[in-house]
């Protein structure tokens, strides 16, 4: 494969561009921002790489241009906004291009995976549509700093194909054909990491922030299991890897605007303080519904819900969290019986 396409010129859409011209691919972006496809042709990307010289990439406004002969198109646009520029662009969509989701939500209002969204706007049946994820911090990998990351397609020849078109001495991909498990993980490890920014916003240390983690890969297991997911894939690069690397960078959006909530912000002003979209913030609306749709307890989004868009106070969010009920840690969460008494220290 040697001609990629890439939709939207955002941190995680540049980053990616130059990871496959390194592995040896003609890249071509597409931007709705001229002035931004220009910075880029010159190696520059002000707005989300200040001060950083990246080798010049071919970028343009003009989507018959991007998509032309491409055999990869990469949508690396919000999640909210994959529906509508993909149906906008499907009609150039070269036949037998595989359509790929770099990004990691669950849209508002269907519950539909980022994949789905693909497949539904662009009429491509599974195995022409692929989910990149793991623990890819853009601003890591724009410095090439070494990291892996995981293919997810049902055609287990299409994710090898694209892997080849994105390897590089510094990115080593691996393939996985559980798409659902792929793309839950990508979608609710920002939930997680919301609560852990605004756990160490509140001062909080390892503790509170390693409780939160284990808990939240937990709750995400569960969700992902209901849908149909491999379990073996929680405790992977989409999974755990993507978890703690969201978790615990301050590089995080998602753990930004957590992080500036916990310290004392308004939710609003959280979100315009951090550049570039935090995915949690509405793709926290998406998942609660879809796991109350398969009769799932997610206790940790539901406070994530309730702290961006109910009004609660982060500090109430963590005492609701502490005084569930008492249950097993083990696979099959059966809570203690109700009469059931508290060891005494």
């Amino acid at each position: 494969m040697n001609r990629i396409a890439v939709i939207g010129a955002g941190a995680w859409g540049t980053a990616f561009a130059q990871i496959c011209s390194d592995a040896g691919s003609t890249v071509r972006v597409l931007t709705r921002d001229p002035g931004l496809a220009a910075d880029l042709g010159r190696g520059a990307s002000p707005r989300n790489y200040p001060g950083l010289e990246l080798p010049p990439m071919a970028a343009s406004t003009d989507p018959a241009w991007a998509l032309d002969e491409a055999e990869f198109v990469a949508v690396a646009v919000g999640a909210q906004q994959a529906a509508p520029t993909v149906a906008g662009l499907s009609s150039r969509i070269p036949p037998g291009a595989v359509v790929g989701s770099l990004m990691k939500g669950v849209e508002l209002g269907t519950g539909r995976r980022m994949s789905q969204v693909l497949a539904d706007s662009a009429g491509l049946p599974p195995e022409r549509v692929a989910a990149i994820s793991g623990p890819n911090l853009a601003g890591e990998l724009i410095q090439r700093q070494p990291s892996a990351t995981v293919v997810a397609c049902v055609d287990e020849s299409v994710a090898r194909r694209l892997a080849g078109a994105m390897a590089t001495p510094y990115l080593r991909p691996y393939t996985n054909p559980d798409v659902a498990g792929v793309e839950i993980c990508g979608a609710m490890k920002n939930i997680v990491a919301f609560a852990v920014g605004a756990a160490k916003g509140m001062g909080f240390g390892l503790n509170t922030c390693s409780t939160l983690m284990t808990r939240g890969l937990a709750e995400m297991t569960r969700v992902g299991l209901a849908l149909g997911a491999d379990l073996e894939t929680f405790a992977g690069m989409a999974g755990f890897g993507d978890l703690a690397a969201t978790c615990l960078s301050s590089l995080s959006r998602n753990h930004q605007v957590g992080h500036r909530i916990g310290e004392g912000m308004t939710v609003p002003e959280a979100i315009a303080a951090t550049k570039g979209t935090a995915e949690a913030v509405q793709t926290c609306l998406a998942v609660q519904s879809l796991a109350r749709s398969v009769n799932v307890e997610v206790p940790i989004t539901d406070g994530v819900v309730a702290v961006i868009h109910h009004g609660q106070d982060a500090i109430q969010m963590g005492r609701e969290l502490l005084s569930r009920p008492f249950r097993s840690e083990g696979s099959r969460y059966l809570p203690w019986p109700v009469d059931a008494p508290v060891p005494p220290l």
